[in-house]
């Protein structure tokens, strides 16, 4: 086994500041690289000392370096062509691999542009809201200028609306599934709850705006947008409740949108390792079921 690296305290200052300054230059130089250009210049250090003071930054590969880049106030314009290429398809290998699937919106065709575009923008919704999500900081983050993002979506509206679409059309196949599956209008509900509570704490960021919009209240002009969208599911789901065997005088529509609304905020107090997303839906369903009174 390697020894591990020195600390960060054990290498001299100014060749940390020459690899922090190679970083931003240079961004595409590997380790090695770098320790061979710092020795040529009479600075001795080995490729892992390199990593190590890049781990210790956050800037451990080429794609996150050129991503401090364009965090800084030139953004991605500071970018030569060949390195928003670089970060481009770093970006895209990422989303690649958290996707649910190898499909872009709407089509056959591998995972794309168009694609990466809607994934990060689902990230920013979801972290910050609408509100405080710019097209530079999609574009940014996605390592592309807004030139691009606006090639593809003419305004910030129409890509959240376009996640929309895009959220629910994967919503739908998968509930349509899990209604397929069930055995009985008490069961379908359940199967289609476990993957809603799924979805929305462990599923793409694209899953968690979506579900997160179905409790949208703070911009009625967006929600009236989202409203074409979501009415399949919605029909659904009011399908589901109304299938159900219930106590005479129930409010089949309070009944929906209560169950709705808790599983809404699941992403709120969910904390991973206690119950799995599955198990809380279970217990809701079995809630609204049985009631908690023990009569």
């Amino acid at each position: 086994m390697n020894p591990a690296p020195p600390p960060v305290a054990d290498a001299p200052h100014d060749i940390e500041a020459e690899i922090l300054r190679l970083a931003r230059e240079e961004p595409e130089l590997g380790q090695a690289a770098v320790a061979d250009r710092l020795r040529r210049a009479g600075q001795s250090i080995s490729a892992s000392g390199v990593r190590y003071i890049w781990q210790r930054h956050g800037l451990e590969t080429a794609v996150k370096r050129l991503q401090a880049l364009v965090h800084t106030e030139g953004g991605a314009g500071m970018l030569t062509d060949g390195q928003r290429r670089m970060l481009e398809r770093g970006t895209l290998s990422a989303q690649v691999a958290r996707a649910p699937s190898g499909e872009a919106v709407g089509t056959d065709e591998p995972l794309d542009r168009r694609q990466v575009i809607l994934n990060v923008a689902a990230e920013l919704f979801s972290e910050q809201g609408y509100d405080r999500s710019s097209i530079r900081d999609i574009a940014s983050r996605a390592g592309l200028l807004a030139g691009s993002v606006y090639h593809h979506f003419p305004s910030k509206e129409e890509l959240y609306l376009s996640v929309h679409r895009e959220g629910f059309r994967r919503l739908m196949e998968a509930v349509e599934a899990a209604v397929a599956a069930g055995s009985d209008p008490w069961d379908r509900l359940a199967r289609v709850c476990e993957v809603h509570v799924h979805l929305i704490v462990a599923g793409t960021p694209v899953d968690r705006v979506t579900g997160n919009s179905l409790a949208l209240a703070d911009n009625h002009e967006l929600l009236a947008k989202i409203r074409p969208v979501r009415q399949s599911y919605e029909k659904l789901f009011r399908e589901l409740i109304d299938a159900l065997p219930v106590a005479p005088g129930i409010d089949r529509t309070v009944l929906r949108l209560m169950l709705l609304g808790a599983m809404n905020w699941v992403f709120v107090w969910y904390r991973e390792g206690r119950r799995t997303p599955e198990q809380i839906a279970d217990a809701m369903v079995d809630i609204v079921r049985r009631g908690a009174d023990p009569r």
